[in-house]
């Protein structure tokens, strides 16, 4: 990470350029899920903000593209200008550590320091940066050691005193973030003419109700518990839309008023983002081959260009066993196949992956995917229908924008959504947005056609769906979402979901990964939707290493394993150490909520394992609970 505005995370390298700073690192996958545009990085010392896409490095010596045409064209759908995928800024050093002068050192994702206002430690001396009382110091060779400094701290007795960030910010629903409004709030509006301001600490607690902003000139004083809370909330002005990740303020203006939060707090930042699975192409072997290649070869226009990238060692492996006559043929059907104009049809990510995944052919595996298939539990045939051992997979996902204070709920299928009310990556339309791919293993479980819709039909399960659905309006009514009954998932989709819930916890005990490193995937559609039923899940876990993961997880997938741990992991989502208050929940009632029978102690995943937040869960749909038997899918 190199800042921009003192300090930065990474920018384009250029030598005219010095005040890129380098101040500190991350994992290309944090880019994507918890440090991406618009996120702040609380560093050892300083606080950053991950800028726009403007200030990133495009040069293909650091950013490489990835070939994933199903999800470029889902982000196209609703980002048009969108050409290309790139992954976050990365230097090839062999893992050698950089020479700290070097123009390299400058390259990576680029930050500016926010929040803008400081304090110090020592004298309590609230001030922004451009007030010329504090002074960068960096520091080359250790990077984490990069702090301002209070330049005339009157209660030093030598050393410059380290200044750390104003812990308060304001934020908006739309996204819209900035530093909190010290001196108008201290002045209740009207302020004095030259304020100087202190943050005081009255107690031990570290609470806002012991925390007390003054203006040393005109002696106001104010505790900052008074803008927390729906009446503090009105005494702050209203939101002036700033994007600081953009460095600008939002055309449109903003109704919002200004909502306190905290630094570090998790609803500063949520991602918005698409993912897939890499599937092979039906036929065609040189066609996949163009296809998982083609951020390589796509600049191949002539028979002369492609002899150089032979003598390059551009085109290898099993792509160099064919001719050049073919090679240019194929390249050249993609490159008519690209359409500039996104189609007007919203993509369907799943629908082709529960194709391949149900059909499970080996003569489509490939480097990137392999597949097989394997009896299904004979304890639980009648229930489930197809086990297929997921070897090898590549999952690619795509952040498109985030939001603040409230994150981007899933109110529909995650894959097959119009996403409106996002904060933008960008201050112009982008072309390209930030990506990620990462290989792993996976067990897929194809659940029973016959026996989901007799289930489904029967009266106590179609009381419980409409107390669901109940739900899900009141959820969406409360943050004014209309139609209220748009996006609600059925209760097929809360038994599927319940169920790999509760696998994950039990697979997790035995096959070497945190909870956390397991993921799902849910395909669930009703039969009288179009393209058929869907009814399975997916479960897999990957890392960002080339060769993926070590198989710990494929290995549980063999019948008589998965057998016991189906039987296990079923007999105790029967309890729950909060039953019997969480086993008598409705959805619905008291605070809005989207689950029924489901808690952190019995079936809640961590966030990076749901794909829909912990919402949609509900045990007593798949087994017997101590308020429901009559409803359970399963007979344990």
């Amino acid at each position: 990470m190199s800042d921009i505005n003192p300090p930065n995370i990474g920018n384009r390298p250029d030598p005219k350029k010095s005040y890129a700073v380098r101040v500190g690192e991350v994992r290309p996958s944090q880019v994507m899920f918890t440090y991406g545009v618009g996120a702040i990085v609380d560093l050892p010392k300083i606080s950053v903000i991950v800028t726009g896409l403007e200030d990133w490095p495009t040069d293909p010596q650091y950013m490489r593209e990835i070939s994933e045409e199903r999800l470029l064209s889902a982000v196209r759908f609703s980002m048009r200008s969108v050409r290309k995928l790139l992954a976050p800024p990365q230097i090839d050093n062999d893992g050698q550590p950089l020479e700290p002068f070097d123009i390299l050192a400058k390259v990576g994702v680029p930050v500016a320091t926010f929040p803008r206002w400081l304090v110090c430690p020592l004298c309590r001396t609230l001030a922004p940066i451009q007030s010329g009382l504090f002074e960068l110091y960096q520091d080359p060779i250790h990077q984490e050691r990069t702090v301002y400094r209070h330049i005339n701290c009157n209660k030093s007795k030598g050393r410059k005193p380290e200044v750390v960030p104003a812990r308060f910010m304001v934020a908006c629903p739309d996204g819209h973030l900035d530093d909190f409004p010290w001196i108008e709030f201290v002045h209740q509006g009207v302020s004095c003419d030259a304020p100087q301001l202190q943050l005081l600490e009255l107690g031990a607690s570290g609470e806002v109700r012991d925390i007390e902003v003054k203006c040393i000139i005109c002696n106001s004083r104010r505790r900052l518990a008074e803008a927390f809370g729906q009446d503090g909330q009105k005494k702050l002005p209203k939101c002036r839309g700033r994007r600081p990740h953009l460095r600008d303020y939002d055309i449109e203006t903003c109704t919002h008023r200004m909502r306190p939060i905290t630094l570090g707090t998790s609803n500063t930042w949520f991602p918005v983002v698409l993912s897939t699975l890499a599937i092979p192409l039906q036929g065609n072997r040189l066609a996949q081959l163009i296809e998982d290649n083609w951020a390589r070869v796509q600049v191949i226009t002539s028979s002369e260009v492609l002899v150089a990238f032979r003598s390059i060692g551009q085109i290898t492996g099993e792509l160099a066993t064919y001719s050049d006559e073919a090679l240019l043929r194929a390249i050249q059907k993609r490159h008519d196949e690209d359409d500039d104009n996104p189609s007007d049809e919203q993509p369907d990510l799943r629908a082709p992956e529960w194709e391949v995944l149900t059909r499970a052919d080996p003569a489509t595996n490939s480097a990137d995917f392999r597949v097989r298939a394997v009896l299904p539990p004979e304890r639980f045939q009648q229930q489930i229908g197809k086990v297929v051992l997921v070897e090898r997979l590549r999952e690619v996902t795509a952040m498109i924008g985030f939001t603040r204070i409230d994150a981007w709920e899933q109110t529909s299928d995650p894959e097959t959504v119009v996403f409106t009310n996002i904060a933008p990556l960008s201050r112009q339309i982008p072309t390209w947005v930030p990506a990620n791919e990462i290989r792993g293993e996976g067990i897929f479980i194809q659940f029973n056609e016959e026996a989901i819709q007799h289930w489904s039909r029967l009266d106590v399960v179609r009381s419980r769906e409409a107390e669901l659905l109940e739900a899900h309006r009141s959820w969406r009514q409360a943050r004014r979402l209309q139609p209220p009954e748009e996006g609600y998932p059925g209760i097929r989709y809360v038994l599927l979901h319940t169920f790999a819930h509760v696998l994950m916890r039990q697979l997790s005990l035995d096959c070497g990964y945190a909870s956390a490193s397991l993921r799902e995937r849910i395909y669930s559609r009703p039969p009288q939707q179009e393209g058929g039923p869907m009814a399975g899940v997916l479960i897999y876990t990957s890392a960002p290493d080339s060769e993926g993961t070590l198989g710990g997880l494929v290995s549980l997938g063999n019948p008589n394993l998965l057998s016991g741990y189906l039987q296990e992991a079923l007999e105790a989502a029967k309890l729950c150490a909060s039953d019997p208050i969480c086993a008598e929940r409705i959805p619905g009632q008291g605070r809005i909520s989207l689950h029924g029978a489901s808690c952190h102690a019995c079936s809640f995943a961590p966030e990076t394992s749901c794909e829909r937040g912990n919402k949609y869960l509900d045990r007593s749909v798949l087994v017997p609970t101590l308020h429901l038997s009559e409803m359970a899918f399963f007979d344990v």
